[in-house]
């Protein structure tokens, strides 16, 4: 069975279960941080994949590390290292993540422009953007790219809205490129 499938129903798994119990929102900041824990610390990761680390040590090691979170949360960890499948943490988040999304109306988007966006720009674009895509409203996240120029390059998922001054250069360029074949 492919890795995705299985990160995907332990995501639905944990999702119901938040749903059940009514602390989806808390779960949620629980596994982001889980993730950013993941991210910042490749020796983590190394160490629960390792095989001459017991698979005691390991739980132990998930125990301490994420002793303040719920138990829901707790027991999802213990369960996917007690079945030897570290690897497919990230991914399971990530599906939880876009569940939560989809119940709320919401998508992720990373927005590039050339300085920092105030929280009013990045509202006014949410506002905008978002029933393009079908959604309520983005969780955005800027990227300070000087290589644009000027404008806004937005992407969602795989859709990209690029509004920026050197992609703009870009489809000139083709076109006249083009028109001169």
């Amino acid at each position: 069975m492919s890795e995705t499938i299985i990160a995907k129903r332990y995501a639905d798994a944990l999702f119901q279960l938040g749903q059940e119990r009514s602390n989806l929102h808390q779960l949620e900041s629980e596994l982001i941080t889980v993730r950013e824990v993941y991210a910042s610390n490749p020796k983590l990761v190394h160490v629960l994949q390792h095989p001459r680390v017991t698979l005691d040590q390991k739980k132990q090691l998930v125990a301490e590390s994420f002793k303040p979170f719920s138990k829901e949360v707790q027991h999802t960890l213990q369960l996917l290292v007690d079945r030897h499948r570290e690897e497919i943490i990230p991914e399971m988040i990530a599906h939880f993540i876009k569940r939560m999304n989809d119940a709320k109306g919401t998508a992720d988007a990373e927005v590039y422009s050339v300085r920092e966006l105030s929280d009013k720009e990045k509202q006014r674009i949410s506002e905008t953007f978002a029933p393009k895509v079908g959604k309520r409203s983005l969780n955005l996240t800027n990227i300070v790219d000087p290589e644009i120029i000027g404008g806004i390059r937005l992407r969602i998922g795989n859709r990209i809205f690029d509004g920026s001054v050197s992609g703009k250069l870009r489809r000139m360029q083709r076109e006249l490129t083009s028109a001169n074949k």
